[in-house]
């Protein structure tokens, strides 16, 4: 009985104790799935209509410091997001691949006992496409050597962690990256430059681990 009632006091005083979350000092590591969504701003390309860039899901990671109880620097990445661009009325244009690593400074709201860490932050982003690549409706209509741009951008984000443990953490993210880039293609064997706001808004579910 002596021994129950000890056991029951322990799980009693773990329970109560705080589940102590983002500290100075720590590191936080998150992964889990990031959703690529962008919102094309071309209306107009080459007389034959509007850009459509369709979403993409993949693997996301997140990398950050606390400098303070309520002061982080975080480092966004991924494995390479994969878009097919169309235009209305043709087709399947290109497709392409990218990278958007993101470095951002974000404010935590609450305390380190806080199992609920609410966040917002801002920062930049820089945006690398390669593998670029024209379907055969493209090359059909006299289209070639296509390349992208690489971007430079501001972006924010806001996201929510609850601690499970004093190691282990799950959370959610939303950012927006201002990234715009130049499409740059031959048509006919003359190169033309396409403006092109991707503006993408990206999405994260995540599980973490903090050391």
């Amino acid at each position: 009985m002596k021994r129950t009632l000890i056991a029951v006091a322990t799980l009693s005083t773990l329970l109560a104790a705080p589940a102590f979350s983002h500290e100075q000092g720590t590191f936080l590591f998150r992964f889990g799935a990031a959703g690529m969504l962008p919102n094309e701003g071309r209306d107009d390309v080459l007389g034959a209509g509007e850009f459509k860039i369709d979403d993409n899901y993949q693997l996301g990671l997140t990398f950050g410091y606390m400098l303070t109880d309520n002061i982080a620097v975080e480092l966004l990445a991924a494995t390479p997001f994969k878009h097919t661009v169309s235009l209305n009325g043709v087709g399947d244009i290109t497709e392409i691949k990218h990278l958007p690593p993101t470095l951002m400074l974000e404010y935590y709201f609450g305390n380190a006992q806080s199992q609920w860490r609410p966040y917002a932050g801002i920062g930049l982003n820089y945006t690398t496409f390669f593998d670029e690549s024209l379907s055969s409706t493209a090359q059909g209509l006299g289209l070639s050597d296509i390349s992208l741009d690489d971007s430079w951008g501001v972006a924010v984000n806001v996201g929510l962690d609850y601690q499970i443990n004093d190691r282990w953490f799950v959370g959610g993210s939303l950012w927006w990256a201002d990234i715009n880039t130049d499409v740059n293609v031959k048509v006919g064997g003359t190169p033309a430059s396409i403006s092109t706001e991707v503006d993408p808004w990206v999405v994260m579910l995540s599980a973490g681990y903090k050391f």
